[in-house]
């Protein structure tokens, strides 16, 4: 799969045009940093991260390459835009009902969907992320979600890490089945069908028991090899039961001892 690393660009350069301090966009129609930058979204989201480059983003908006280069220095810069934009278009709602459970669940929802529109987001390596507005206010945002409820800053940020860990881990197996839909004109249920009756002839129950009882059970009920999005749901409340043993063993380990009488 093509990997591409964000953080890479010159960070005086990739800073300013983040936080636009020294944005040369004109006015109107004119050539500028955000019309670029969406033409190179629509270029990534339509064709994947390897056909991105200054070429094709030029070509899209009808100029010559060189042009572009007068607002964004090169590829590592513009990708960093990429990301801060579209992680600006995750909805950020005062009230979540439901506590930090519920909270975490909607932004980890939000991501899910993300993802999905944006499938390249999956070939970006963040751990040099992008340290643009977007991405600050959604990490700001995130952090919100478990304020106050008993957890120190490092655990706070360890847990909003894991759950969208979770999410990027989790979202893979949705997007290449829809890959796999759109490349081979055949949905999961109708490669299903067309395979579980050979498979039936030649799985041996005697052989693989647990297998055979487990994986019929699935197909029968899926349709499919699998289910990316209940196994999505399955793993999320998981993940949200683990947090909820862990701010209870911190209530615990607050809460004073009885005096005894």
């Amino acid at each position: 799969m093509h990997v591409e690393y964000s953080g890479t660009g010159d960070p005086a350069r990739s800073l300013a045009l983040l936080w636009r301090t020294r944005d040369r966009a004109s006015r109107g129609g004119d050539l500028g940093v955000d019309r670029i930058v969406r033409a190179a979204i629509e270029v990534a989201d339509a064709d994947g991260l390897a056909a991105l480059s200054m070429r094709r983003v030029a070509e899209r908006l009808g100029v010559g390459t060189m042009s572009l280069y007068t607002h964004v220095p090169g590829k590592g810069e513009l990708l960093d835009l990429m990301l801060d934009t579209v992680h600006g278009e995750t909805p950020r709602p005062a009230d979540v009902p439901g506590g930090w459970r519920g909270r975490l669940e909607r932004i980890a929802r939000d991501t899910w969907a993300l993802y999905l529109r944006h499938p390249w987001l999956l070939q970006v390596a963040t751990t040099r992320p992008p340290l643009g507005p977007q991405v600050t206010a959604r990490y700001d945002y995130e952090l919100r979600a478990v304020e106050g409820i008993g957890l120190t800053d490092l655990e706070m940020d360890a847990v909003v890490t894991l759950v969208d860990s979770y999410v990027h881990g989790a979202v893979r197996g949705a997007v290449e089945a829809a890959r796999a839909a759109r490349d081979t004109g055949l949905t999961d249920e109708q490669w299903w069908r067309a395979h579980a009756p050979y498979l039936e002839k030649v799985m041996d129950p005697a052989r693989f028991p647990i297998a055979a009882r487990v994986g019929a059970a699935a197909g029968e009920e899926y349709q499919a090899a699998t289910d990316p999005t209940r196994a999505f749901d399955f793993g999320l409340a998981r993940v949200l039961d683990g947090i909820a043993a862990l701010i209870a063993h911190r209530s615990a380990d607050v809460t004073p001892p009885t005096t005894p009488r």
